[in-house]
């Protein structure tokens, strides 16, 4: 999968996608900014958005992303429920808290819905 990662941390970032991501194509940005600039350009099968971003929150992207008619999968990577709770009203297909991030394999997986 080519995944787009919207994550601000750029440690926690570069560590999961090594770590859990290894078999697939992530492509990591820190902001809205970025992530829309990104989107703009390419195609992807997947995005895991962060809530708490440093231009915004994550929330408007997903919005942004269900209105546009992306078909790939929406993840919530928020490290706190609220995050991701948020993530999941404005349309993410599933949360994967980061303190659960070894299980983001099974929750890419069409099908898994809700929380981790």
């Amino acid at each position: 999968m080519r995944l787009l990662m919207v994550e601000n941390h750029a440690t926690f970032a570069a560590i999961v996608s090594r770590q859990f991501l290894g078999e697939h194509e992530v492509v990591i940005v820190p902001s809205l900014a970025a992530a829309r600039e990104r989107l703009r350009g390419g195609l992807f099968d997947g995005v895991l958005v962060d809530f708490d971003l440093d231009d915004g929150k994550g929330d408007v992207l997903v919005r942004e992303l269900k209105s546009s008619g992306f078909g790939g999968r929406i993840v919530g990577i928020s490290s706190h429920e609220q995050g991701n709770a948020a993530l999941l009203a404005a349309g993410a297909h599933v949360s994967c808290p980061k303190s659960e991030f070894a299980r983001i394999a099974e929750r890419l997986k069409p099908g898994a819905e809700g929380s981790a």
